[in-house]
């Protein structure tokens, strides 16, 4: 039987990169959106372009009865899940003594506790069919050192390695692995070309300067790309990482080595 790839935050950018990718790795993939219209999109031309069986679902992730759904429908179609891939993340960059306690909620919201009620409902249904599934969040570096202007964004990610670490733990006996990815900056995102204007303030430079600036930093002199993510996640979620579990693994450059 098929593996199947539940990929939240699917419809863009690095999550269609990893839905089309994954179903060229084998799996069947359930594409899940806050843009229903998006997750659609990723989702026909996965089924146009692969012998790979696909299914579209719009939902909120942090509205739990939404998740709820979305599970619903992802077992319906495919029978089971095997790999949740929680994708869906916000950041928005403000000093400190600007940071509204709306967008700091957004950021806790989305980054940190969609991630919990997708990763509470996958595992339900993991541990009813006996799969020894994997559980993969996308992080980032600022989930272990902290990131200037981006109180909301880091508190998540931090939130998110301790909340990787409990999952495995509690998931250990039924043979289910938890992975927290933890990317250098992604220069080519969606969520970055957005936060030059913001980076551009924070450091004082040009916008047309800013990639250079984070490319500087790096010892290996790149960013990181969406081919990057994805050859680290396809190894963790296959068995050849059988025995790793509640880790946090950079995929930094060389920029973050804890």
């Amino acid at each position: 039987m098929k593996k199947v790839a539940l990929v939240v935050g699917g419809g863009r950018s690095l999550g269609e990169y990893i839905s089309k990718h994954m179903a060229a790795e084998g799996y069947d993939v359930a594409v899940a959106d806050i843009n229903y219209d998006n997750a659609v999109k990723v989702s026909r031309e996965i089924e146009n372009t692969t012998e790979a069986r696909s299914l579209a679902v719009g939902v909120d992730a942090t509205n739990e009865e939404q998740v709820k759904s979305m599970i619903d429908k992802v077992v319906d179609k495919f029978g089971r899940v095997d790999l949740l891939v929680y994708n869906a993340g916000v950041a928005k960059s403000s000093k400190i003594t600007e940071f509204t306690l709306d967008t700091f909620k957004w950021c806790v919201d989305i980054n940190l506790t969609g991630y919990f009620l997708c990763a509470r409902e996958v595992s339900k249904v993991m541990i009813e069919k006996n799969i020894e599934g994997c559980i993969i969040q996308i992080n980032s570096k600022s989930g272990k050192v902290g990131s200037k202007f981006n109180s909301g964004y880091s508190a998540a990610k931090f939130g998110g390695v301790g909340l990787t670490q409990s999952l495995a733990l509690d998931l250990a006996d039924h043979k289910i692995r938890v992975i927290s990815l933890m990317l250098g900056n992604l220069l080519d995102s969606d969520m970055f070309e957005s936060l030059i204007p913001q980076y551009a303030i924070k450091l004082g430079i040009k916008e047309s300067e800013v990639k250079q600036y984070y490319i500087d930093k790096v010892p290996l002199k790149r960013g990181c790309s969406f081919e990057d993510v994805a050859n680290v996640l396809t190894f963790y979620a296959s068995e050849k990482a059988s025995y790793l579990t509640g880790q946090s693994i950079n995929i930094t450059g060389g920029q973050v080595m804890f």
